[in-house]
């Protein structure tokens, strides 16, 4: 019993029909005909009944065609790991990446990219932009997902993600009343925010954005009553939810799930927020080079 018999079987048992089977094998009926005698004689049952009007599968057929196909399955995955042992893309690839990435497609992509590359094993890291930077230098991880325009020297990057800043006000503030009033693609004045405490990430995990936020609000007139520096972008909309004060955060958190925010467009200018897919120079391998064709640059 060779391959090339599951094969013309598997063919032939979803096309029950000699010439269409021959067709889609791009072989002519008589070499399927005597490659199927052959199986059958190998297998020593028969699988299909024939006669010049149509073919069926026999119940032995039927329980041949499952096992048939897992074989095919079980080949062609063997080979795939060959070849990608063969090109570089087997072993294990190690990525970093901000919290606010679940909201931005990495699950959706990683998915796809461990389903075309099986024989890789790719392992998760959520660390802040300074964290993955340093996990970098220390080859600790081989590419990571980070809001830091500084990017090292040693380090390539490439902007993978550029989005808005909004305000994120719990569903119990008083302006949320005046927001769900008026148009749909109303805006927000800081300065309009009245006494509250500002949440966000702490300086220390996203130092560009911190300053930024600081920056904008001191611009706006607004002086928070207190601060809240939390290490996640998840946790600081998760506390805003329970009343402990508004957040300015990145527009991909509006697809979290969080019940009890409601998430406003702001007046005042601030930079956008960005993402850059990082890795260190000359180190990338094939297995990062296909991952990389994933993230196409913005």
């Amino acid at each position: 019993m060779e391959f090339r018999h599951l094969r013309y079987f598997v063919v032939l048992a979803e096309e029950l029909h000699f010439g269409r089977a021959a067709k889609r094998l791009a072989i002519s009926q008589p070499p399927l005909s005597l490659n199927i005698q052959q199986l059958e004689a190998s297998v020593g049952a028969r699988l299909l009944d024939r006669d010049s009007r149509s073919v069926q599968l026999t119940p032995a057929g039927h329980a041949f065609l499952v096992k048939a196909k897992d074989l095919l399955a079980q080949a062609e995955q063997a080979a795939r790991g060959a070849r990608d042992v063969a090109q570089g893309l087997a072993g294990s690839l190690r990525v970093g990446f901000v919290g606010s990435m679940l909201q931005m497609g990495l699950p959706q992509r990683l998915h796809t990219f461990q389903a075309s590359y099986a024989q890789l094993s790719v392992s998760l890291v959520e660390a802040s932009s300074a964290e993955q930077l340093e996990a970098l230098r220390q080859d600790r991880i081989d590419v990571g997902f980070v809001h830091t325009t500084l990017v090292p020297t040693g380090l390539e990057s490439r902007l993978v993600a550029s989005q808005p800043f909004v305000l994120c006000l719990s569903s119990s503030h008083a302006l949320v009343n005046r927001l769900r009033s008026a148009k749909r693609d109303a805006t927000v004045a800081l300065c309009d925010v009245g006494p509250a405490a500002l949440v966000s990430v702490a300086r220390a995990v996203s130092p560009d954005y911190f300053d930024a936020i600081t920056q904008t609000c001191a611009q706006a007139g607004w002086e928070p009553v207190a601060r809240h520096e939390l290490r996640h972008w998840l946790s600081v909309v998760s506390l805003v939810a329970q009343g402990q004060g508004v957040a300015i955060v990145p527009k991909a958190l509006e697809r979290a799930g969080v019940p009890g925010v409601v998430f406003a467009p702001i007046d005042d200018a601030l930079p956008v927020n960005q993402t850059y897919c990082v890795w260190r120079s000359h180190r990338a391998h094939e297995a990062l080079n296909a991952f990389l064709q994933t993230w196409p640059p913005v």
